[in-house]
């Protein structure tokens, strides 16, 4: 057997490739078929079959992840949501409790006070600039901790390192939202997480054609999640894998472009009078930079701004936009913007969003691949 790769872009391309290679093929063939003969009798769950996340592009493309942040294990599911409500409803039951960030995806905050809260889930929201009264929240009820490596959509970095020693203190599975970091600028299971959680929509196979999911981890958990996906049945059918899977090969590269692009847009945005704040981590402005630098391998490609004359104005903006797309999700190669009160915190209540300083004017941005100088140009044109 081969030596597995080490070099993180040699995993990009090489991990989770079967040995020996199927009939040769150079790259993993899509098996594009629901089920396997049966080979002997036994487990049912032991046969393959796409529900069971037990098929060749299923493991191959989870070997591959598990490889990349330095897990035990992964699998992959039918989206970036289906990742986190069946990691959580893996992990909880009626009248437990959870510790969650406060400032979270809009998606998520509907998952824990809509659906969890339904079946006797409880969480408090926890900020990342007070670590140390999150010990006064917890109960005997708390089962585990959930944060974002970076915040959706400001972009703040919490201090992961005492999160995790948190956790580990008071005994809590801790869980993580991996998305906007990727493995290419943070490592959850090598950093202490317990599992980590992806839309693998977005940055993993960055072509903004698939909707995909991810959880990575230690293998109790990541199987314990297993069995709870065969009854929810968030599966990701064989071609998607395969497009996860080849979109993963060009990660380090697509994300280095994106984060440069990201940087120089950020610097023009914050010097522009039409706008009042800019949050990106690159940024010496940023309440996080010097974490930001610390903690990750780079800065990332998102970024949030705040238009100084409110909503109408970024309205207008979005209008005179040309190369932008207006659009929700993130992480392909063009360049996407949008409103967060209208598309990913829509579902989070106003005075928890003002709290939070999401506002009405504020704009996420998703860089993307186009020559960075063709589009700042083209944001400075729709400011002025």
């Amino acid at each position: 057997m081969k030596k597995p790769p080490k070099a993180f872009a040699t995993k990009l391309v090489h991990g989770g490739t079967p040995e020996p290679r199927v009939d040769g093929a150079v790259i993993t063939p899509i098996f594009q078929t629901a089920t396997f003969e049966s080979t002997g009798v036994g487990d049912p769950r032991g046969t393959r079959y796409i529900r069971y996340n037990n098929t060749p592009n299923q493991l191959a493309l989870g070997e591959a992840l598990a490889s990349l942040e330095g897990a035990e294990a992964a699998l992959v599911t039918s989206s970036g949501m289906a990742a986190i409500s069946t990691t959580l409803m893996s992990l909880v039951s009626p009248g437990d409790h959870m510790l969650v960030l406060d400032s979270l995806y809009g998606g998520t905050y509907d998952l824990l006070n809509g659906l969890l809260a339904r079946y006797g889930v409880t969480n408090t929201p926890v900020s990342a600039e007070d670590i140390d009264g999150w010990s006064d929240r917890v109960t005997p009820e708390t089962r585990l901790v959930y944060v974002e490596t970076v915040t959706n959509p400001l972009v703040r970095v919490p201090d992961h390192p005492r999160i995790v020693e948190f956790a580990k203190t008071h005994g809590l599975v801790s869980v993580i939202d991996n998305t906007f970091a990727t493995p290419a600028n943070f490592r959850p299971p090598e950093a202490g997480y317990d599992l980590s959680v992806h839309s693998a929509t977005k940055y993993l196979n960055g072509h903004s054609d698939v909707v995909a999911g991810a959880v990575i981890g230690r293998t109790d958990l990541v199987e314990t999640v297993r069995a709870t996906q065969w009854s929810l049945g968030g599966s990701l059918d064989p071609h998607a894998c395969f497009l996860v899977r080849r979109g993963l090969t060009t990660l380090a590269l697509r994300l280095r472009q994106q984060e440069a692009s990201a940087l120089a847009l950020a610097r023009a945005l914050e010097a522009h009078p039409a706008v009042s704040r800019v949050s990106y981590p690159g940024l010496k402005s940023h309440p996080d930079h010097a974490r930001a630098a610390a903690l990750l391998d780079g800065f990332g490609a998102m970024l949030a701004f705040e238009m100084a004359a409110g909503e109408s104005a970024a309205e207008r903006l979005l209008a005179a936009l040309d190369i932008p797309v207006v659009a929700p999700s993130l992480g392909g190669p063009e360049t996407l913007v949008t409103l967060p009160v209208r598309t990913s915190h829509a579902l989070v209540p106003e005075a928890e969003r003002v709290a939070l300083g999401i506002t009405p004017g504020l704009v996420r941005c998703s860089v993307g691949l186009e020559d960075a100088a063709e589009l700042i140009a083209d944001f400075e044109a729709a400011l002025s």
